[in-house]
């Protein structure tokens, strides 16, 4: 998941160069959505991993 904020933020970074601002925008909030939700996930993999481990 955290290669797939790196490709959408490299798309809004070349997009935002060439002057496509609104593909810029979508892609940076797609990466940013992404983001998020790859930090919460390892987040509670780390929690349910240290519930396990005697």
């Amino acid at each position: 998941m955290l290669r797939w904020t790196v490709i959408f933020l490299v798309v809004a970074l070349i997009a935002a160069v060439f002057g496509f601002g609104g593909i810029a925008a979508g892609a940076a909030g797609i990466a940013k959505v992404l983001f998020f939700i790859f930090i919460v996930l390892f987040l509670i993999s780390l929690i349910a991993g240290r519930t396990r481990t005697p």
